[in-house]
This record gives C-alpha cells, sequence and structure tokens, in this order.
C-alpha cells in the first residue's frame, strides 16, 4: 500500500437502524454474539459487564477504545491483568519472543475493527499483524467495539473502506505519532466463529474510530 490520500467521507456515514439490526442477525448466525449500545457510556457499561474481575486483557491498538475512555479506565480501575501493563515493563530486545507470545494468546482480547458486512463477516487490517492472532484463533474471548460507520453492504465495500478511508486516517495518525507511514500489510477476514460465545461484537450507534 502506497502513501495514503485523502479519505473517502462516504465511508463515514453512520448506518441506519434497520442495517444495524440486519448486520447484528447475521452477525449472530455466523457465531459472533452481536450487542447494540445507543451511546459510548453504554457501550463502555457493557465491555465491563463482559470483562470479569482479574482476568487477562489485552487492547489492541484502538481510536475506538481510547475515545470511549475504555483504555483509561482499565488503567485507573486496576481491576484485571493488564497484558499491555506486562509489556510495558518487558525489554523488546531481550525478550521480544516472550512478549510476541504474551501479546499473541491473551484471555481477553479488546479492540475494533474496520469493516464489517452485511452478510456478518468482520474484516481487520494491520500494519504489523499483530493483533490478528489473538483475534482468529489464539484468544479465549475476543471483545469487539464497533461504530455503526464501519457497516458495509459487502466484502468488496469492505476492503475499499479500509483502503480508501481507514488506511489514509491510520497512516496520518502514525506518521504524525512515529514519523513512519502505515499499511495495509495484512488484512483478516472473519466469517464465522465455530466456539460458542468465543466474540462479542458491541456495535455503537456513534462515530468511532477509522
Amino acid at each position: 500500500m502506497s502513501t495514503s490520500t485523502k479519505p473517502d467521507l462516504a465511508f463515514s456515514k453512520l448506518a441506519s437502524d434497520k442495517q444495524i439490526e440486519r448486520t447484528a442477525q447475521a452477525l449472530e448466525a455466523n457465531g459472533i454474539h452481536t450487542l447494540v449500545a445507543e451511546n459510548g457510556d453504554e457501550a463502555q457499561k457493557m465491555v465491563f459487564d463482559l470483562l470479569p474481575e482479574g482476568a487477562e486483557v489485552f487492547t489492541a491498538t484502538s481510536q475506538t477504545l481510547e475515545k470511549l475512555g475504555i483504555l483509561a479506565r482499565l488503567e485507573k480501575l486496576a481491576r484485571h491483568d493488564s497484558v499491555r501493563a506486562k509489556l510495558s515493563k518487558m525489554n523488546d530486545k531481550t525478550q521480544h519472543r516472550e512478549m510476541v507470545k504474551l501479546g499473541a494468546s491473551p484471555e481477553y482480547v479488546l479492540g475494533s475493527v474496520h469493516a464489517v458486512t452485511e452478510a456478518g463477516s468482520v474484516l481487520i487490517a494491520s500494519m504489523s499483524g499483530s493483533q490478528l492472532a489473538p483475534y482468529a484463533a489464539a484468544a479465549a474471548k475476543v471483545i469487539w467495539v464497533v461504530g455503526a460507520q464501519k457497516l458495509v453492504k459487502d466484502l468488496a465495500e469492505g476492503l475499499r473502506r479500509i483502503e480508501e478511508y481507514a488506511f489514509p486516517l491510520e497512516d496520518q495518525r502514525v506518521f504524525q505519532a512515529y514519523g513512519i507511514h502505515s499499511g495495509v500489510n495484512k488484512v483478516l477476514i472473519v466469517n464465522k466463529e465455530i466456539n460458542p460465545d468465543r466474540i462479542t461484537m458491541i456495535i455503537v450507534k456513534e462515530s468511532l474510530g477509522f
């Protein structure tokens, strides 16, 4: 993926209630338990209702979680076993493999996605791929918090949303923060989850994240 251009703002439009309902039904049929939150406060409550006290939690990098204040609240409450807190105390040069393993297979992984189709497929793009292993299979439980602007018609539109909207915005964020460009280097598509109750998606009727 080359350096980004301006994002296509057509992909920032919130889905209708009917589209949200259709998508939620399709996700449920595909083994992804789906909740619908009217706003960010309701979504935050749902997240913490799903996280048992003392659970090991890895938070994937997410503008959605940051905007909702979930990352800050997790740190403040200190009621969970934070994988990120452990990683912050480790040395990447001497403990790289241990750090990769720790982030790859947590009890709970918490994050977001880039597109959800009306047929109930989920798309996540990544520069490094670090969050894809726990999402796909390695985490015992997955919680995704998703703004309703991320709902799309089908996989083709989902891939377009990644390339024409999410990537340009993420590229800008990464360049401002680290002085490097991002990339759509790896894309995970989840069409179905075969393990009952493993994945929960919270669709929020607000524009959140990229």
